[in-house]
Order: structure tokens, then C-alpha cells, then sequence
């Protein structure tokens, strides 16, 4: 079946066992009009059945399904209905492109990514090419030993006046410290400072 533009629809089947995270990729799949029917499946057993099926053209599988792993359940899909491409996707974890192609995914995203990118890369697969999310790079300019102890208080919730007082700054300097933190790691705020910061292997 084709939408209005000729295009084919496809059946896309979403592996997810988060609540909101599970039903906002069906309401963001369901709105796309080059989609026939979107399936749902909370683990891998249900999700391996609905592929066998239903043969979905594209199954959205989240790296971590409990005590699953994404990878072992996209090799289960791919066993039970070899047509449907996989694209894993995760919030916090990563893999990388040789494990997700040796599992026989055909990329993996950040749940990070815009509904409109994440959309576009389950067209994408289902046309048979690969999206891989880049690797983080590195920072910008490599951190100080102070701008590291400002990140490392930072992680622990301190604020600005407390790290002030922890390593007898200003609260000008701190700001100072702080704001280079921000600019090397590419972010905005102390919760994107942290994140980025874990990723990078900057802080535990």
C-alpha cells in the first residue's frame, strides 16, 4: 500500500518498555502519514511474535528491555522475519556501529534526537541505508585541573556559592569556571553539563 505521493507505508513495530516513552514514539509514528500500522511490544517475547506476524518493515528497539538486551532482541526479530530492518535507539547507553550491524541492526539513535530526526531514520532503514548517531566528540578544548573540580562539585550538586566556598573562589570566578564548562562541553546548563560530562568519561 502507498500513501497520497506514491510512496510506500510501512508497518513499524516499537520495542520499548517505558510507558511514555513507548507511547510517544506510537503517537509521533502514528501522525506520519507513510505509515500503515504502528505495532507495540514492552519485551522480547512479544516483540519477536508480533514480527513473525505481522513482518513489520521496521522495528524501533530500545537498547535495554529490562534484563534484555536491544542487540540479542534484534537478532531474535531478524530471525523470526529477515525483511524487517532494525534501528535500536537508547537514552543512556550506546553501541557501536560493528556490534549493532554484527546483531544485524541497520543503525542506532539517541532517544535525544528530535520525534522529526528520529521519523526520518526509520524511513531511512526501511529504504535499506544505515544511520549511525556520531560518536560525542571530544571537547572543545581539554578541561583545566580546576574547571575539573568545579564539574566534579557541580555533579555533586553544589551550587555556585558552595563551590565558591569548597575551593576559596569568588563566586565571580566560579561563574568564570563554570560558563568554560559550558563552553567546552558544548551545553547550556549544569543537568546537560553532567550528562555530557558522564558520556565523555569526564566524571563517574
Amino acid at each position: 500500500m502507498s500513501d497520497p505521493d506514491g510512496r510506500r507505508r510501512l508497518r513499524v513495530l516499537v520495542v520499548d518498555d517505558h510507558d511514555v516513552v513507548h507511547w510517544g514514539f506510537r503517537l509521533l509514528l502514528t501522525r506520519q502519514p507513510w505509515v500503515e500500522r504502528c505495532l507495540s511490544a514492552r519485551d522480547g517475547a512479544q516483540a519477536v511474535e508480533l514480527a513473525r506476524r505481522f513482518e513489520p518493515h521496521v522495528a524501533l528497539v530500545d537498547l535495554f528491555l529490562g534484563d534484555q538486551s536491544g542487540a540479542e532482541v534484534c537478532e531474535q526479530i531478524r530471525s523470526e522475519s529477515p525483511a524487517t530492518k532494525v534501528l535500536l535507539i537508547s537514552g543512556a547507553g550506546r553501541i557501536s556501529p560493528p556490534a549493532a550491524k554484527a546483531a544485524g541492526a541497520s543503525g542506532f539513535v539517541s532517544k535525544e534526537w528530535s520525534g522529526d530526526d528520529v521519523a526520518r531514520a526509520v524511513r531511512m532503514v526501511a529504504k535499506g541505508m544505515t544511520v549511525f548517531e556520531p560518536a560525542p566528540e571530544p571537547p572543545a578544548g581539554s578541561l583545566s585541573a580546576r574547571e575539573r573540580e568545579v564539574l566534579d562539585l557541580i555533579a555533586s550538586g553544589a551550587t555556585n556559592r558552595e563551590i565558591a566556598e569548597r575551593l576559596h573562589l569568588s563566586p565571580h570566578t566560579v561563574k568564570e569556571h563554570t560558563s568554560a564548562v559550558y563552553r567546552k562541553l558544548s551545553v547550556r546548563n549544569r543537568a546537560a553539563a553532567v550528562q555530557r560530562a558522564q558520556r565523555l568519561g569526564l566524571i563517574g
